[in-house]
C-alpha cells in the first residue's frame, strides 16, 4: 500500500528507513572524500610540515617534484573506507536519535534535538573512523611509512597495539563533534529557513529540483560554518598522529594558539565547504529517489481498492 500510495521503499522511522540513511551516508561520505585525496594530502602535509610547506602552491610543487603525483592519491583507501564508515554513522544514526530525541523532548526548542541527535551519532562514527584516520594521516605524511590500509593496519597494531589507533581520538572527537553539530544545526535550520522565506512551500510540494537546490545552498552553508569552528582540533589530530607531539597539551603549545585556527584554514575550507555540499546533496538523491522526500499522492487505483474493500464489508453487516 505504502509503494502505491507515496511511491517509498520503505516507512518512515522503521529498520528499513535508518538502513537507507545509513547506505545514503556511507555512499555519499566515501565517495565525496575519496574525490578530494588529493586536497587532503596537501592540508595534512602543510599541517605536520609547515616549516617547508609555507603555502599551497609550494606543497603542490614540492610534493610533486619529490614523489611524483602517486603521492597525492597517498591514503586514498583510509578516507575511502574510513569516511564511508563515519558517514553511515553520521547520517544513519542520526535520523535514528533525531526520532528517539523528539519522542524524548516534546517541548524543547529544535536546535537542542539536533544537538543531541548530532553529537550522540557523532561519537559512535568517529569510534568507527579513528583507526582509518590514523593509517591516513601518517600514510600521506610519511612516505615511507606504509603504502595503506593493509600493511598500515599490522604495522601501527605490531609497534604500538591498539592504542596507536585511537591516540587521536579525543581530539578526533574535539574536532568533529562540534563540527557535527554545527553542521547538522545549520543545515536543518538553512533549509527551514529557505523553504519557508524563500520558495515559501513545504519540502514535500517542491519538485526534486528545487529540493536538491535547497539541499545544495543549505549544504554549502552547513560546511563552511563547520570547517571554521572545527579547525584547531584538525590541527591537533595531525599532529598527534603523526608524532610530532605525545600529548594534548603539547600539541597546543607546538602549534600555537593562533595557529591552531589559521594553519590550513583556506585550503579546509576549499575542501570542506564543496565537500559536504556533495554529501547532502548524494544523500538527499538516495532519500529522493527512496522517496522519503516525496508527497504521499492517493491514485486512482487506491481509490478504487479502498472503495471495493468498503463495499465488500457493507456487505457482511
Amino acid at each position: 500500500m505504502s509503494k502505491l500510495i507515496g511511491g517509498k521503499v520503505c516507512e518512515e522511522f522503521t529498520p528499513g528507513y535508518y538502513g537507507v540513511c545509513a547506505i545514503g551516508g556511507m555512499l555519499s561520505a566515501g565517495t565525496t572524500h575519496l574525490a578530494i585525496t588529493p586536497l587532503d594530502v596537501l592540508k595534512v602535509n602543510m599541517q605536520v610540515h609547515p616549516i617547508k610547506y609555507s603555502s599551497i602552491s609550494t606543497c603542490f610543487t614540492t610534493l610533486l617534484r619529490e614523489q611524483g603525483p602517486s603521492a597525492f592519491w597517498r591514503g586514498w583507501a583510509g578516507k575511502f573506507f574510513g569516511y564511508g564508515v563515519q558517514g553511515a554513522c553520521r547520517f544513519g544514526l542520526y535520523e535514528y536519535f533525531k526520532k528517539v530525541y523528539s519522542n524524548v523532548l516534546v517541548d524543547q526548542n529544535k536546535s537542542l534535538i539536533f544537538f543531541a541527535s548530532s553529537a550522540s551519532a557523532e561519537v559512535i562514527a568517529n569510534v568507527a573512523l579513528c583507526p582509518f584516520e590514523a593509517i591516513k594521516v601518517r600514510v600521506q605524511a610519511q612516505p615511507h611509512f606504509a603504502k595503506g590500509l593493509s600493511d598500515g593496519f599490522p604495522r601501527i597494531y605490531a609497534s604500538e597495539g591498539l592504542h596507536g589507533f585511537y591516540r587521536g581520538l579525543i581530539p578526533l572527537l574535539g574536532r568533529n563533534i562540534p563540527f557535527s553539530i554545527v553542521m547538522f544545526s545549520t543545515f536543518e535550520h538553512t533549509v527551514n529557513f529557505l523553504y519557508k522565506k524563500l520558495i515559501q512551500k513545504k519540502r514535500e510540494d517542491c519538485s526534486r529540483t528545487q529540493q536538491l537546490s535547497v539541499t545544495c545552498l543549505a549544504g554549502y552553508a552547513a560546511g563552511s560554518v563547520g570547517s571554521i569552528i572545527s579547525n584547531p582540533a584538525d590541527n591537533i589530530v595531525a599532529s598527534l598522529n603523526n608524532k610530532k607531539a605525545s600529548s594534548l597539551k603539547q600539541a597546543v603549545k607546538k602549534i600555537g594558539f593562533l595557529n591552531l585556527f589559521t594553519r590550513s584554514l583556506p585550503i579546509r575550507i576549499m575542501l570542506v565547504g564543496p565537500v559536504v555540499t556533495l554529501q547532502w546533496l548524494f544523500y538527499d538523491s538516495i532519500k529522493i529517489l527512496s522517496g522519503l522526500h516525496r508527497r504521499a499522492t492517493v491514485t486512482r487505483e487506491v481509490i478504487t481498492i479502498a472503495l471495493t474493500r468498503h463495499m465488500c464489508t457493507l456487505k457482511h453487516v
